[in-house]
């Protein structure tokens, strides 16, 4: 397993943000493991914190926005991409204005700054989620794709047609984070003249100048855009070179629209929260394409989790056996629900129960269509459950277990002859007073068939002193 990995030391930056024309200071903190990317507005009362989170996008528009409870961080993606571009996975984030600085209109300086602070190993290892099968989503106002394959490592692939004669199509590649910072990270943020046209008239440029934006001349500047241009760029003149570029910048690569477009979508991918193994292909991507595919990706994955069935050897000699099993529980045939207890720890057990034809209720549940009845499931995660809380005092065959209630119970999938039932129950919290509530997870053929919430209580025995 590959560790987390944070910042060494803190690092600031300062700038102007490319929208907001706004003066900020961004500084980079290390975070504590599982803490991912969080966005701190330092200028705000209480300082509050938005989570790189692709739930959080509410906006598109010239980059990709996040708003939590009313407070806003606006164009992450060049910051984010970045992080993800230098292997990282905490950092803290912190902004004393809505909008990270631009710097250059790339990931390079956000780079660099990792560079200085250092990069350390946390003692977590990385989440990674590991694509099995491919995984699209497609705009179809726009026509815009993204899908993801299995791969042996994380590799994005753009392809961008821009249906115009100084642009046209263009195709970028990463085969590996390694080489990011080399083939991606100076990759600049570009606009068309007509873009640029509609965002000066709108006020939604304010920190641009020819330094940070690549300007790409699809039309004919007539002399009243010239003036804008000028007087918006503070320049005395404005020409266009022979590849179709206003002047003051030089390209640093044939194709740097389509490696910003593919740095984007690392960008707007980190809001997915966890890592993929798999190659990305996006075709015609753009901020909204991008967060709405994270979007999928992030209910994927916290669904599979949810789902996830542990993987256990069955053949492997058991921590009890039935006969052992009796000598804590006080449950006897026919209603002893559990075969074999294979973990035990103070916080959690695993039980296993082989359902055979041989059950008496399947004498009546249900004749000619045998299924084992979802009370039964629970009650044999419950017996499972007071394995575990019988196993915490001296004398387990002079006390019984009771149900005290169950929450939350949801059946998924049917369990019937010849199935064999996993239990898996892990404290919700610590045991008090023979009282121990626990969330109980059942598993059959490689799915979940049932989970619930359970507290169950043991007591002595009657005429026990």
């Amino acid at each position: 397993m590959v560790k987390q990995k944070t910042i060494q030391n803190e690092v600031t930056l300062k700038g102007v943000g490319l929208h907001t024309g706004q003066e900020v200071t961004m500084t980079l903190k290390p975070a504590p493991v599982n803490n991912g990317f969080t966005f701190v507005r330092v200028d705000l009362e209480g300082h509050p914190i938005i989570e790189a989170d692709a739930n959080y996008v509410v906006n598109t528009q010239r980059g990709t926005n996040l708003e939590k409870k009313g407070v806003r961080v606006q164009t992450t993606e060049h910051v984010l991409a970045a992080f993800v571009g230098c292997d990282l996975d905490n950092v803290i984030i912190e902004l004393n204005a809505s909008e990270p600085p631009i710097m250059d209109g790339s990931s390079k300086y956000f780079v660099q700054a990792v560079e200085k602070a250092g990069v350390v190993e946390q003692d977590a290892d990385r989440e990674e989620y590991i694509v099995k099968e491919v995984i699209s989503y497609v705009d179809e106002v726009t026509g815009s794709e993204i899908i993801v394959m299995p791969s042996d490592s994380y590799q994005v692939t753009t392809m961008v047609d821009f249906g115009t004669k100084v642009l046209g199509t263009q195709n970028a590649t990463l085969k590996s984070l390694h080489d990011f910072k080399e083939e991606i990270s100076q990759a600049r943020t570009f606009s068309f003249l007509h873009e640029l046209e509609t965002l000066l008239a709108n006020g939604l440029i304010k920190g641009g100048d020819l330094n940070n934006a690549i300007v790409y001349v699809d039309k004919e500047i007539s002399e009243e855009t010239m003036g804008h241009l000028k007087k918006a760029f503070d320049k005395e003149e404005i020409t266009v070179k022979p590849n179709g570029v206003l002047d003051n910048l030089t390209l640093h690569f044939p194709n740097e629209a389509a490696r910003h477009k593919l740095l984007d979508v690392i960008g707007d991918l980190a809001l997915i929260g966890t890592r993929i193994r798999g190659k990305i292909i996006a075709n015609k991507p753009g901020h909204a394409v991008n967060t709405a595919f994270a979007k999928k990706m992030s209910k994927i994955i916290r669904d599979e989790k949810r789902n996830q069935v542990p993987s256990y050897d069955l053949h492997a000699e058991p921590l009890m056996d039935v006969v052992k099993i009796m000598q804590l529980l006080p449950h006897r045939p026919p209603f002893l629900l559990v075969d074999k207890i294979l973990e035990m720890s103070p916080t959690h057990v695993v039980g296993v129960k082989n359902v055979t034809m041989n059950e008496e209720f399947f004498v009546g549940h249900f004749p000619g269509t045998p299924v084992m009845p979802g009370v039964l499931i629970c009650e044999a995660m419950a017996q499972s459950g007071g394995i575990l809380i019988l196993s915490t005092v001296p004398d387990p065959q002079n006390y019984l277990t009771y149900f005290m209630k169950m929450d939350n119970v949801k059946f998924k999938n049917k369990v019937i002859p010849g199935d064999t039932l996993i239990f898996k129950l892990e404290l919700i919290t610590p045991i008090r007073r023979g009282i121990c509530h626990m969330q109980a997870y059942a598993y059959a053929n490689g799915k979940i068939v049932a989970e619930a919430e359970l507290m169950a209580q043991i007591s002595k025995k009657p005429n026990i002193e």
